[in-house]
């Protein structure tokens, strides 16, 4: 196991706990319905990749699909989920635009990752 993407999914999930409070807490009332659904995308989805880190950490070694899938995931929740955030926040419009580059490189995770290497069998006479 890799302890590197291991701990980089933990802290993802880490910091997306406390920005979807904050975003819970401390936005309602003064984004706009629209502007915090922006926000609760970036946070879900910055919660789903970092499980998805989480499962590169525990699947490292299994050859270099593993390896693009986790940098894949991490590039892509950084655009992706950085640019709804900044967007939700009332940056720039422009940031819409940018997106589309992060869930892509979050697609091209998924599709990696289905090229992983499958662990090798158990041998049942060795077990137990």
């Amino acid at each position: 196991m890799d302890r590197t993407f291991l701990i980089i999914g933990a802290v993802a999930a880490f910091i997306g706990v406390g920005v979807g409070a904050f975003g819970a807490h401390g936005l309602r009332g003064r984004l706009s319905p629209e502007m915090l659904a922006v926000f609760e995308t970036g946070v879900r989805y910055q919660m789903y990749h970092a499980l998805a880190l989480v499962l590169c950490g525990m699947l490292a070694g299994r050859g270099r699909a593993t390896r693009i899938a986790a940098w894949s995931f991490l590039a892509g929740t950084l655009v992706f989920c950085g640019a709804l955030y900044t967007l939700g926040l009332g940056g720039p419009r422009w940031f819409g635009a940018i997106a589309p580059f992060g869930g892509t490189l979050m697609i091209l995770g998924w599709v990696a990752l289905a090229f992983t290497r499958p662990a090798p069998p158990v041998d049942s006479a060795s077990v137990g």
